[in-house]
């Protein structure tokens, strides 16, 4: 049985009648529900202090470690769902590719990818290769009972760019010479790339994540035509994959205004919008049959309460009329954010749209 799905015959799972899940499938919710973007992480002083001394890669690889930050964002904030602590990097150093996340910079790759030749740095990935991911999913959806757990991967292009890039990159100079001067090997990569993408987010489905969110973090830097072209095919690929499976799959991508008609073509249930785009405007540009998950810009959270409360209302407001809505930041928690804005958050938005 799959994490989202009530099979005939068969009890539904534990989380299936969850608000985020009800949101996700555009039914009716008891409250709007609440999850963010980060929630596990540098803003959490319970982070910092079990992460003490412990580099990046190795926390992710770590079961009892990913299940402890995992779960304490649901235990501060009550936040609807959990996301699963990893990072979008992960799956590339499962297959052997000589990386690191560094301090202040992220992920810097030792040999980036600039030839055909170089796309023999990525094989297969298999269940085996992340072994601690599946047990540590068994450990956190014991813990968490009712609250839906989230899995999630970096899409091809976002993986793509720091691959060819090396690192992060504020122009995507070398990743944007492949896709516009060598557009076969260009399309080589990304479908390999989706193919070791969609083995993670199995792994995490068939060890028992109730969903599946897709990070294209870097897709605002495209044209509409070049991200049809170039980006697309790749992404369906990997939600075509874990279809079958029958959990929700949320697809966002930062800056990304401009795609969200497309990044909803490319098969997810639910569209991911940043701070930028007016809910019902996003649906406008989306079109029907997909939920909404956003939109407060972050930085709001730094401002006074009443302030906002009141830029959360105006969220609520525009996503009055939408099928589904899934209340989230329009992108990641800032490291320095004051945790008790986030609880204070999640009761505000519980409280005021309580049905």
């Amino acid at each position: 049985m799959s994490a989202n799905g009530s099979p005939t015959g068969q009890q539904p799972t534990a989380t299936y009648d969850s608000a985020f899940l009800k949101a996700c499938r555009r039914e009716p919710v008891p409250h709007t529900p609440v999850w963010f973007m980060r929630q596990a992480g540098r803003s959490l002083p319970e982070y910092r202090k079990v992460r003490e001394g412990i580099p990046m890669l190795e926390s992710c690889m770590r079961p009892d470690l990913v299940t402890e930050i995992t779960l304490q964002p649901v235990r501060r904030h009550d936040v609807d769902a959990a996301i699963y602590f990893s990072d979008i990097v992960v799956p590339l150093k499962a297959i052997g590719v000589d990386l690191d996340i560094k301090p202040g910079v992220g992920p810097v790759v030792e040999h980036p990818i600039r030839s055909r030749a170089d796309l023999a740095q990525l094989r297969d990935l298999t269940p085996e290769d992340v072994s601690y991911v599946t047990e540590a999913i068994g450990l956190l959806t014991a813990e968490l009972g009712e609250t839906p757990l989230i899995g999630f991967a970096g899409a091809p292009f976002t993986l793509a760019s720091y691959l060819v890039e090396g690192g992060p990159s504020r122009t995507y100079e070398n990743a944007k010479a492949m896709m516009y001067g060598e557009p076969q090997l260009w399309a080589d990569l990304l479908d390999r790339l989706a193919d070791i993408t969609a083995a993670f987010l199995t792994v995490q489905i068939e060890a028992g994540a109730s969903a599946v969110q897709l990070f294209d973090s870097w897709a605002g830097a495209l044209a509409p035509a070049d991200y049809r072209r170039s980006v697309l095919p790749a992404s369906a690929k990997v939600f075509r994959a874990v279809e079958a499976y029958g959990v929700p799959r949320i697809h966002f991508g930062v800056g990304s205004g401009e795609l969200l008609g497309l990044m909803g073509e490319a098969g997810a249930d639910v569209v991911g919008v940043d701070w930028r785009v007016p809910l019902d405007e996003a649906a406008r540009r989306v079109g029907p049959g997909k939920a909404l998950q956003g939109n407060l810009d972050p930085t709001v959270l730094f401002a006074t309460e009443e302030a906002v409360e009141s830029k959360a209302r105006e969220v609520l407001d525009t996503a009055a009329g939408l099928e589904g809505h899934i209340f989230n930041l329009g992108h990641g928690v800032m490291p320095s954010t004051d945790p008790d804005a986030l609880t204070r958050l999640v009761e505000y938005v519980h409280t005021q749209t309580a049905r």
